[in-house]
This record gives C-alpha cells, structure tokens and sequence, in this order.
C-alpha cells in the first residue's frame, strides 16, 4: 500500500486510506484525512433544535471571544506552512494595534460614514409582516419583520465593511498589492473600490462558472481598475489559487480575506470588521421598540454575514441565532452547500472547523443558486456556536430561496440577493411558530441585481419579468 506526505506546520502526516484506519482530520490547502469516523448527520430542512425552543449553553463567557490563539473549542487555529507563520503573526501583531487605535478607528469610522453609507437602516417589512399574517391563521397580531439593509452599503452588500478596513490594514503593512477571492463577485466589487480608493494594486480570483453566472460584478471590478483572473472550479478554488499567489508574493501582497474561514487571524479580522452590523441593529433595535431583537436571522454560507449580526448579541441569552444554509437542489441530492448538516471536522484553508468531504477526506464540491454560499467549510467560530447550541442551523433549497426573492421584491419593492433570499425563505417555517408581536430581524446582507440573469434562467414567471 502507498502512502504520501502532507505536511503541517513542518510535521509530516501519514496519509492512509479512510476504509483501514480510523485518522485523523487534516486538510491542508484542500487535502484532508478523518479525524473520527464520519457521523451521518443528514438533516432534513426543518432539523435542528425545535423551532419552539431556545438552545440552552453552560458557560456565557466562553462564547463570547475566542482562546486567543483564534481557537473557540476545537475549531481555528493555524494550520499553515512555516513560511507563512511569521507574516500572520505580524498581520495579528497591526490588527490588535488598530482595533485600539483612536486615530485608525477614526479614519474608519469615516469612510464607513461617508464612503459606505452606514449606518443602514432597520427597515420595518410591514407588507411582508402582513403577508405572513395572512397566511397564518394561528397568528393573531404576528411577528414584526425587520431587515437590516445591508443592500443598501456602497457596492451593494456588507462585503465593503470589512474590504475596506483591511485595505488600509494592507497599506500600514505597505503592501502596494492586494489579492483576494470571490464567488458571487461582491466581495471581489467591494476589495476592488477599497483598493481604488487607497491607490492599491487588486487582483481577484473567480472561479470561471462564478464568472459566468456574475458577469455584471466582473465587469464592475475592471471599471473599478481590478484584475480578475479566472480558475478552474468555483469559489473555493479561487480560494486556493489567492492563498498560493499570497504566499509566493508575502512581502509585497496581502491576502484581503473575505469571510471568516482560514488561518488565524484571518476569521476574528473579517468578523470585527462586519460586527459593525450587529452593533448598529441593538442601537437601532432600541430606538424603533425600546428592547433587543428575539430572533436574529442570516444566511450562512462561509458566515460572514451570520457573524456580522450575530456576534454582538451572543452574550444575550434570550436572543435567537438562526442561520440559514443552503439545501441547494435538497439534501438528498447530494448538490447542496449545507456543511453543518452534513459536514465532518476537518481543517481546510489553514483552520479546523465542518467541511463537506466524502469518505476518503476529499473536499466536495458545493452547490446553490446563490453562488455566495458555495463554499465546502463554514468558519471555526460557526461552526462553534452549532457544537455549543448557542446558534440554530437550518436549510432553504434553491427553489424556495427564489421564491423568497421574488416575494420581498412584489411586496416592500426590494430585490435581495439570492444569499439573502436563503433567510427569508426560512421564514416561512420559522413565523408560524413565534408569537405575537416578536421580533425578528433578517440580515438583507446584499442586493439582487447580479442574480437577475439566473432569475430568469431559472424560469422566472412573466409577470416578474
């Protein structure tokens, strides 16, 4: 029997065939050996902790940060080369400086206000509050529905939140050039204005079926002065090739990481700089009824935006975390991108969390139509909150994720992200069992425009068009 060599932070690892051995779990740049043996966890869309239910937890300050080393539980870390370790040390080493430093927090805090637009309005649905009332005929008053309108950011999603503070993290590293990644193109739009803004260099790489779905975002990160380069596969092989041509280029180049997988500090950087949405919505949550949201809901595909609104109100207990996963064509057609439903704990990017790998450890490929959710991993501090119940996971397939967007875009004339429209699918399971007058929040964490060629591939009825 052959075996070959993987190596992790400079530790040779025996690879064995998963059939013989129980081994262990280690993915490094996409390749992955079993930790334990693999636990069939195939939910169904409504699975999870009940709907009618709280999760309870133990211990409130664990979820609260992670071990400082980007560990929370067994989730995080860094599994890299040795090479890369001293660069990530000094990009942890500037962003713990700047998180404290009035004069960069001031600089930010500007550009978010005048540059992004923020902050953005918690929008009360009423049209959809009333829908929701009208087809439940258990619920008298109903639940209240609020959107966070993260679609309304500069460049048309959350994703410049954090594009943009990392840009000027890269410009204190001076870093004239930055790489990065992307899937739906919003992220890649959002890195592409910060470094137009800042006088970087931009370099984003696609994945060519993502470029060919998201033709409207390609063409806006060129006039935006980036150079987008194609890869084989999908957003996740974007991601590999981004991290190599970091890697070849340290010195010169940051990797502007876009949502919170990867290496540590990469996953708390990215979730920092998005908790801006969470802090805004307790502000406003208090200003619109005087008390804090009882349902908190985001799509979750990699998690960033889950992380955004969320991570703000994970020390209040009596505030729901609901993240929606994508079921794709469903989850028993094995084309989804619903990793906490089906993944087992791996490493992969350079950090330990779910992945969606089959028997012999090899990474599967994802599939939704909202391509933003198509990565095979979820981040460490997600996938945190599923092992602890402090957060509820469920799933939206594909068809009900459209017929979510195009719902919200008849009744309050707002086209949401086939990613967001995830979450607002789910509210068709999550409204009937709430009570009256509860208040629920879904992340509209980006706009439908990109999706509108796939709506209409998709067979969108006439009277839409």
């Amino acid at each position: 029997m052959s075996s070959s060599k993987i190596q992790v932070r400079g530790q040779p690892l025996l690879r064995v065939p998963a059939r013989n051995h129980r081994m262990t779990h280690l993915v490094v740049c996409g390749v992955s050996t079993k930790r334990h043996h693999r636990e069939i966890n195939a939910l169904s869309s409504n699975s999870g902790p009940s709907l009618d239910s709280v999760p309870t937890r133990t211990d409130k300050r664990q979820f609260l940060r992670g071990d400082g080393n980007g560990k929370f539980g067994r989730f995080g870390g860094k599994f890299v080369p040795e090479t890369l370790m001293s660069r990530l040390i000094e990009l942890e080493d500037e962003f713990n400086f700047v998180r404290c430093d009035h004069e960069f927090q001031e600089e930010l805090t500007t550009a978010l206000r005048d540059y992004v637009g923020r902050e953005t309005p918690l929008y009360f649905a009423e049209r959809l509050t009333e829908h929701y009332k009208n087809i439940v005929p258990t619920i008298e008053g109903g639940p209240e529905i609020y959107l966070k309108r993260e679609d309304l950011s500069h460049c048309g999603s959350h994703k410049i939140n954090n594009a943009l503070a990392q840009a000027m993290i890269s410009r204190r590293l001076g870093c004239s050039r930055v790489v990065a990644a992307t899937g739906a193109g919003q992220h890649g739009v959002a890195t592409a204005a910060a470094c137009a803004k800042l006088s970087l260099e931009c370099t984003v790489f696609m994945g060519a079926a993502d470029i060919e779905k998201q033709s409207f975002n390609v063409l806006s990160m060129k006039l935006l002065g980036a150079q987008v380069i194609s890869v084989e596969g999908t957003f996740k092989d974007a991601s590999s090739e981004a991290i190599r041509n970091w890697v070849e280029n340290l010195y010169t180049t940051y990797y502007l990481s876009g949502t919170v997988v990867g290496p540590h500090p990469c996953p708390i950087i990215v979730r920092e700089f998005q908790s801006v949405i969470g802090k805004e919505t307790r502000r406003q949550a208090k200003q619109l009824w005087g008390g804090k949201p009882d349902v908190l809901v985001a799509c979750v595909g990699s998690g960033s935006n889950a992380l955004g609104l969320f991570h703000e109100f994970v020390g209040d207990e009596d505030v729901r975390l609901v993240g929606v996963e994508a079921a794709g064509l469903g989850l028993d057609s094995g084309k989804h991108s619903a990793t906490l439903a089906f993944g087992d704990v791996g490493v992969y990017h350079g950090s330990m969390s779910y992945l969606l790998q089959d028997d012999q450890g090899q990474i599967l490929k994802p599939h939704s139509v909202g391509v933003g959710l198509e990565y095979p991993g979820v981040g460490p501090e997600i996938s945190f909150m599923k092992e602890t119940g402090r957060a509820e996971f469920y799933t939206a397939t594909d068809e009900e994720a459209i017929q979510a967007c195009m719902r919200l875009s008849r009744l309050e004339g707002i086209i949401p992200a086939l990613e967001a429209s995830h979450a607002l699918a789910f509210l068709d399971k999550l409204v009937p069992t709430l009570r009256d007058g509860a208040k629920v929040v879904v992340n509209c964490s980006g706009r439908g425009d990109k999706d509108l060629d796939t709506l209409i591939q998709r067979g969108m009825p006439s009277s839409f068009c």
